[in-house]
């Protein structure tokens, strides 16, 4: 009779290991399937986290059907397109991706469909759309450029296409890999979360986007910094390792207003000491980093969002900005101005 008693415990013993595997089994099945949702999006109901994996072809293909078709009857964001492809890809982005674009182009152009009836059904559409926003928001619009007509008289001519810059300037050489996520052991053990760019002593950073200036100074880690934030408050820009004894724009300070493709600072080595003013980094570069904000609890902290930006620096190479010597000075300033709506609507 105890020996029968024993068994059925150890039958039932084994029915609750079996329920229990199986509980397990469904939660994790549960939570493969809402990975992304997790990642994204939490009580709060704000972004978490964003892997921008766009690939650089995938880049220039949406921002050329964009300004193609800008002023058409059917006008495409390249924002839209991209975050289709994102949600019709789980976020991943190979040779196909270019196919998918030029397909939907074709279809959203003839009428056959529209965006919203794609989408309808895309779990994750909405959040690609946002978090894609975040990121390239400032990239594309309408702005105004400074130009010499015939006679040398300067003004100004309309225009619609990319007005973000890369951060070096033009005709500057620099060298550069994806390096994002690789080891960095100064302080602490910790991961790369920017993108290097190695130059010459004193080749002029550019401002990317339009904004203004949060930070500026000294950290131990990243030496005589600039960190401009975008007028939406979504992008902060991160430019890093500045040059030592003169690493600013002279009339720079926090708070000042900027323009996409202005001079704002000069490549250097400076950083990794407590002691101002060191050059303590091996190798001459810019370290350029783009964070996203959603939230302001994300600001600093632990709740970081910081992009691999690789393919973006490789993109903005086609808008690279003129800069010339001031005579009589350390500085370099752009040749031709440029005006944005960002930056006006922000003076007001």
């Amino acid at each position: 009779m105890v020996y029968i008693k024993k068994i059925r415990w150890g039958i039932l013993a084994e029915l609750i290991v079996v329920i229990a595997i199986g509980i397990v089994v469904c939660s994790s099945r549960l939570v493969s399937d809402k990975n992304l949702e997790n990642v994204a999006v939490s009580s709060q109901n704000y972004i978490k986290w964003v892997d921008f994996n766009v690939s650089y072809e995938a880049l220039c293909k949406a921002y050329e059907i964009d300004v193609s078709t800008y002023e058409e009857e059917v006008h495409l964001s390249w924002i839209e397109l991209l975050a289709y492809v994102a949600a019709k890809n789980g976020g991943e982005f190979s040779k196909k991706s270019i196919r998918d674009l030029e397909s939907l182009k074709k279809s959203l152009c003839s009428k056959e469909t529209t965006l919203e009836e794609l989408t309808k059904d895309m779990k994750y559409y909405k959040y690609f759309l946002e978090a894609y926003d975040a990121v390239l928001g400032g990239y594309i619009g309408e702005y105004e450029v400074e130009i010499c007509d015939e006679s040398g008289t300067k003004q100004y001519e309309k225009k619609y296409g990319l007005k973000a810059f890369s951060p070096i300037a033009k005709s500057f050489p620099y060298s550069d890999y994806d390096d994002f996520g690789s080891s960095r052991n100064y302080g602490y053990k910790r991961v790369h979360l920017g993108h290097d760019m190695m130059g010459q002593i004193g080749t002029p950073i550019i401002a990317v986007e339009s904004g203004y200036v949060e930070a500026l100074g000294w950290n131990q880690y990243g030496g005589w910094r600039i960190g401009i934030r975008s007028f939406d408050k979504k992008r902060y820009y991160y430019y890093a390792h500045l040059r030592q004894n003169y690493p600013y724009q002279e009339k720079l300070e926090e708070g000042s207003v900027v323009t996409a493709g202005d001079v704002i600072g000069y490549m250097g080595h400076t950083g990794y000491s407590t002691k101002e003013n060191v050059n303590n980094i091996n190798t001459v570069h810019l370290h350029f980093g783009v964070q996203l904000i959603f939230d302001e609890s994300q600001k600093e902290g632990n709740n970081e969002i910081w992009i691999d930006c690789y393919n973006l620096t490789r993109f903005l190479l086609k808008n690279r900005s003129d800069v010339a010597k001031v005579e009589g000075t350390k500085e370099w300033a752009r040749v031709n101005e440029m005006r944005v709506p960002e930056v006006e609507a922000y003076g007001k």
